[in-house]
């Protein structure tokens, strides 16, 4: 399994970094996490410079797409050549978005009769679009999720464990990060988040059962 965090310039650390160090508690041997950019090299809000894995088309091939936010977010949106290569599809792979990564799910039509999760900066501007902003942490319909906050971006990455390997896999993914006297309530507080939108999948979903053809 496949799994990608878009990341852009002026990225918000703590939603892509966060989600990467969860995810990348897998120890499978098909399983693989990388960042995606539109260009070699980005830098986040704090002047953290990183070196991205894959582009931004590879990782429209992976079996999981997350997109980070960050403070440059609607300038992404604006910039028809990166959306242009973001040729993401629900039906072959989960997609979520974090924070104002919202705005790009809104942008390419994947948020149609499906209410999202951000920011409170980004709150008006997705309202702006006629999206229903819920005042909770996290969401998801089918194979599109999104978390509001910085932290929530945990939510998301064990949405995505939850759906390609097992709950259980997730709760241990959680475990290990949680703070040490807390983690028992940091793993409940997770379910209860992500629970809700796992019913209707195998265990739990239906890209499990059909990954990605040649990831």
């Amino acid at each position: 399994m496949h799994i990608s965090i878009l990341t852009f310039d002026g990225f918000n650390e703590l939603d892509s970094l966060i989600a990467l160090g969860i995810l990348n508690r897998i120890k499978q041997p098909d399983w693989r996490v990388t960042l995606a950019s539109p260009t070699a090299e980005v830098t986040s809000m704090n002047g953290v410079t990183l070196q991205r894995h894959i582009s931004l088309s590879e990782a429209c091939q992976a079996d999981a797409v997350l997109i980070g936010s960050g403070i440059k977010t609607r300038e992404i949106v604006a910039d028809h050549r990166i959306i242009e290569q973001l040729q993401l599809d629900p039906s072959r792979q989960l997609i979520g978005a974090q924070c104002s990564g919202s705005l790009i799910l809104e942008k390419l039509g994947l948020l149609q009769n499906i209410p999202a999760c951000t920011d409170l900066t980004t709150t008006p501007w997705l309202q702006d679009s006629g999206i229903e902003v819920l005042n909770q942490a996290f969401f998801a319909k089918d194979n599109v999720a999104s978390s509001g906050g910085c932290l929530a971006s945990s939510y998301l990455a064990a949405w995505v464990i939850a759906r390609l390997v097992s709950i259980e896999a997730a709760q241990e993914a959680i475990h290990y990060v949680a703070p040490v006297g807390e983690k028992e309530r940091y793993v409940q507080q997770t379910l209860k988040n992500i629970l809700p939108f796992l019913s209707n999948a195998n265990q739990y979903g239906s890209v499990r059962q059909n990954p990605v053809q040649g990831t």
